[in-house]
């Protein structure tokens, strides 16, 4: 039994193709919705595990995303970042049915909501003194 509780977010149509959208919750960092260029749709939290880069920025190509920062790829299926590179960011069920896009609403409330993107530059340095 499938209890899933399915929040429409938007068309499949609003999100670029080899690009994605960003997704606000109310808690935590945003949710990255990508497409492939075979219109297939991926929901990562957008943030890198690497040094915490925004993946809705990056390239999309088939079904991985570049992060912007460093290159860093990451794969859209499951959000694990591809070897030599180790780490993996949260995944969201997403579905697509009639061209509306849907993310699972327990998953955007409560899933990742401790993690945050690290402060990096002067501003690391002010916040550690």
């Amino acid at each position: 039994m499938n209890t899933s509780q399915w929040t429409p977010i938007c068309l499949i149509d609003d999100i670029p193709v080899l690009g994605a959208r960003r997704v606000a919750r109310e808690r935590g960092l945003d949710v990255a919705i990508f497409r492939t260029g075979q219109n297939q749709v991926f929901a990562l939290l957008d943030r890198c595990p690497h040094k915490g880069g925004p993946l809705s920025q990056g390239i999309v190509f088939g079904t991985h995303v570049a992060c912007p920062l460093h290159n860093w790829t990451i794969g859209l299926c499951d959000g694990q970042a591809a070897a030599p590179d180790e780490g993996r960011t949260p995944k969201f069920s997403v579905k697509v049915e009639n061209g509306q896009v849907y993310l699972d609403a327990h998953e955007l409330a409560t899933l990742a909501t401790d993690l945050e993107r690290p402060i990096a530059g002067p501003a690391r340095r002010a916040a550690q003194a």
